[in-house]
């Protein structure tokens, strides 16, 4: 960098309300993605922005500069044209999974580099790594060559996408600076910018089980991804989308691929097929390809046929049994009545410490682990009908899980229906 600046001024412009420069930006990303500016000057920068904000100007020039600490991919000489997705993470959120084969079914490219699970939601290449053989890490000539040939891959980003995102991350993770909406616009932003496809679309949840529990926040999110996509020339709209109550009848690892593959084979649950569906269209419209209805493509086996053979390129056996836990626990109805609560984020969390989710990133899940769900919130139940079943390898779980589950399942009077797709926000 040419220019020189002091971390501690940079700290003080925003700890003031002012504006950073492209300059300031430039130097205080790529600074201290070299170790030049210490933790304790990010984390106060950090905490700047999370109490001043930032102008749409600046988040566009951070963006930016945390896309210039590491590479940008290129799907542009593909056959066929590149769209990304991007979900803020929610329980039972298995929709990448039918997503890309249907998608790429319908004539598109969809390279959907993946992350893992951390607390109550769930991580894309856990839940595919409870497939026999399947493998997450490929190389850029192997994407390239899947999404040529199937013209899907779901796999983990390479390491050196958005370097100065992994470091910021962590580091907001522990000083409380999370929920500043610039730097969660920008840290999703920097990667799917970075990953160089022509468009793509976001789902942004709202509701007890998402990051975003308000939906001015979670329109003030969306709003500002769009934003920074158009800023970057990429074709970017958003969903926001209900996450009040899990998403399908499943929240674990191998319990969510094996519905996965139900809504494949042209069943599952209405919610989860609505919104696999509503995207694929939003997809597909974002690159042009208007002249192909996706549920036709559900129907007729075609996105199976997709989701076999991506399976298949990473090592995976698409026939193969999945794990199953070796204990379960059901939870009954304790009275006659509607089902009125079935809180997502107590779901999430009974899941994650059933062992389907980890605290820290290093640990192991269990592929087996998870909640199913029998009825679903607004479902009619009878006293001692099964609601749920928890699944786990280690019994001793249950009763921490049933915990988490006290007060977010309840049978009464009745349950206000909430739409699924709550917005929808384009440039």
């Amino acid at each position: 960098m040419s220019q020189q600046f002091a971390a501690v001024d940079v700290i003080r412009t925003k700890r003031d309300g002012g504006a950073l420069s492209d300059a300031q930006i430039d130097w205080v990303i790529d600074a201290y993605t070299r170790g030049e500016v210490a933790e304790e000057q990010m984390s106060a920068l950090a905490m700047a922005i999370l109490l001043r904000g930032m102008t749409r100007a600046e988040i566009s020039r951070w963006t930016r500069a945390m896309i210039a600490s590491g590479s940008r991919l290129d799907f542009s000489g593909l056959p066929r044209p590149a769209v990304d997705k991007h979900s803020t993470g929610g329980v039972g959120d298995k929709v990448t999974l039918p997503l890309a084969p249907l998608v790429a079914a319908c004539g598109a490219a969809v390279p959907q580099l993946s992350g893992r699970g951390l607390g109550h939601t769930g991580g894309t290449l856990d839940k595919l790594e409870s497939v026999p053989g399947w493998r997450a890490a490929l190389s850029l000539d192997e994407v390239d060559a899947q999404l040529r040939d199937v013209g899907a891959v779901i796999c983990a980003a390479t390491a050196d996408l958005a370097p100065a995102d992994r470091k910021l991350y962590a580091l907001r993770d522990v000083t409380g600076t999370v929920e500043a909406v610039p730097l969660i616009a920008s840290s999703i932003m920097s990667k799917k910018i970075a990953e160089g496809t022509r468009a793509l679309v976001l789902d942004v949840k709202v509701g007890s089980g998402a990051f975003m529990k308000d939906l001015d926040l979670a329109r003030e999110l969306a709003t500002t991804m769009v934003a920074l996509g158009t800023d970057a020339g990429v074709e970017t709209r958003a969903l926001i989308t209900d996450m009040s109550t899990p998403l399908g009848r499943t929240a674990g690892n191998a319990l969510e691929v094996r519905e996965s593959v139900e809504v494949l084979a042209g069943g599952g649950p209405a919610d989860l097929v609505e919104l696999t569906v509503v995207l694929a269209r939003e997809m597909l419209d974002a690159v042009g390809i208007r002249d192909v209805d996706p549920a036709d493509a559900l129907r007729d086996g075609r996105a199976m046929d997709a989701w076999r053979r991506m399976i298949a390129a990473q090592g995976g056996d698409p026939d193969a049994e999945l794990p199953t836990a070796r204990h379960t626990h059901v939870v009954t109805a304790e009275a006659d009545g509607v089902l009125s609560t079935v809180d997502a984020l107590a779901v999430g969390v009974a899941a994650w410490r059933l062992g389907a989710g980890r605290a820290r990133r290093e640990e192991a899940v269990q592929a087996g682990a998870g909640v199913e769900l029998h009825a679903v919130r607004g479902e009619r139940v009878r006293a001692g009908q099964p609601l749920l079943t928890l699944h786990t390898d280690t019994p001793e779980r249950f009763e921490w899980a049933l915990q988490a589950l006290e007060g977010g399942i309840a049978v009464g009077g009745g349950a206000a229906a909430v739409p699924l797709v709550r917005e929808r926000i384009t440039a």
